[in-house]
């Protein structure tokens, strides 16, 4: 009999749930939190909910669009649709609606903030990819492919490193050319529409997990939430499940049963602890936990009624903030922005009221009018993606224990940390199980 218990339901865990539901297998769902979405979550900041950290999507996200439509949630009212828009004080670049590569070469040669010499040598650089398969011979740093390709500073400083750090979360000179060179076949190459940003307008749990529990549930399944799984124990009959007994735990009952298959989809932070009795996993636990990590640091400030950013997204590179969202032109949230800073930096040595405002400080520098916060919220998640470097070792779902399945993020695939990468993961760990 299949048994399937997948332990984690952030973007991973359910999106395995309803891939697995859908095909007509009943699954348990363990989540330790009182909140779906893992990573990517709501939180709660004056009375409204916010996200833990703030994220784009872009159009080539269609593994996650596909399942957000199969759940209920319509991504066309779930999120703002733009053009391929980058928009600095210093710089601007926006992608009309024409057929790749139409969109993005007029995009380049309209963009201001460039001239002609750094619009050609941005050309010359997707030719050159296209020309490769978007394979490079070797792995390096984005940094070092620039170089190669003499791609001038300021058309570095306005697309290609924001780009990076938007994608990967690493900074150029660490970061992986080839996943960067994956993501640029799979979006500014790809359809127009798959460069198009996709902004939430709902909070992050609304987005896909919550529908996704709905579904699962609709289909027979269950949702153990406040339940912590300490530790997977394996027997020849199958897995059992431990839970956390000193954990704010609702119902440990559903653990202790036994199961054929186990989607690990938990944090990789918490993965080593989980596999702890099983010693056939031990290389799996050496691979994560020889990943680094990159923090996400997201500073919401609350300003008065009215107080509106000139488009629903900026861009900043002259201080801390990679890039600011005015979430009243996004959810209604009238006057509330919420200021991103992608990996590690000075900003780390702030104490959480100086880095709020050094934020403000920076967007008034940018908006002069600006009055004084009357409320600010500083989130930071730690370990919000691994380093994405070059020739990074990352697990594959499958581990050498049949049955037992890795889902999240990290595990191997083309891309970075994202949430679509999350997704797919939980859709391959769950096809392997249907598939057997």
């Amino acid at each position: 009999m299949t048994r399937i218990a997948i332990i984690g339901a952030g973007y991973a865990g359910m999106a395995a749930a309803v891939t697995l539901s859908a095909a007509g297998h009943t699954v348990s769902v363990f989540e330790s939190s009182r909140v779906l979405g893992g990573r990517a979550r709501k939180v709660e900041f004056g009375g409204a909910h916010i996200d833990n950290g703030q994220h784009i999507l872009i159009g080539a996200y269609r593994d996650t669009l596909q399942l957000m439509q199969q759940v209920g949630i319509n991504p066309d009212q779930a999120l703002l649709r733009l053009p391929l828009t980058l928009h600095y004080p210093e710089f601007k670049l926006h992608a009309p609606k024409l057929p790749t590569p139409l969109h993005l070469a007029l995009a380049l040669l309209t963009a201001h903030g460039l001239n002609w010499s750094e619009k050609w040598a941005a050309i010359r650089f997707m030719q050159w990819l296209k020309q490769q398969r978007f394979t490079l011979p070797a792995d390096s740093t984005v940094t070092a492919l620039l170089d190669a390709h003499a791609q001038p500073q300021q058309l570095r400083r306005y697309l290609w490193e924001p780009l990076c750090i938007s994608a990967l979360n690493t900074p150029a000179d660490q970061a992986s050319a080839q996943v960067f060179a994956n993501v640029l076949r799979d979006s500014l190459a790809a359809a127009r529409e798959a460069s198009d940003l996709l902004i939430p307008r709902i909070n992050l749990s609304a987005l896909f997990p919550e529908a996704a529990a709905n579904f699962v549930q609709t289909h027979g399944g269950a949702l153990h939430m406040r339940t912590a799984i300490s530790q997977i124990q394996h027997y020849n009959q199958g897995f059992v499940l431990e839970a956390d007994a000193e954990g704010d735990t609702d119902d440990n009952t559903a653990a202790e049963q036994r199961y054929s298959h186990v989607i690990a989809a938990v944090g990789p932070h918490h993965l080593p602890r989980l596999l702890t009795a099983l010693p056939s996993l031990a290389p799996v636990c050496a691979q994560v936990e020889a990943l680094h990590w990159e923090p996400i640091v997201t500073c919401y400030l609350r300003y008065s009624a009215g107080t509106r950013l000139p488009q629903p997204m900026l861009g900043l590179c002259n201080g801390y903030v990679h890039w600011v969202f005015d979430r009243g032109q996004l959810d209604g949230n009238d006057g509330l922005f919420a200021a991103v800073i992608s990996a590690r930096g000075a900003h780390s040595d702030l104490t959480r009221e100086a880095l709020a405002n050094a934020v403000h400080l920076e967007l008034k520098a940018l908006l002069p009018a600006l009055p004084e916060p009357l409320d600010s919220q500083v989130i930071t998640e730690k370990r919000a993606t691994f380093a994405c470097t070059p020739n990074l070792s990352r697990p594959t779902s499958r581990t050498p224990l049949p049955g037992l399945l890795l889902a999240g993020d990290y595990v191997a695939s083309d891309y970075p940390a994202t949430i679509e990468s999350a997704v797919r993961s939980g859709i391959a760990a769950a096809q392997a199980v249907i598939n057997g």
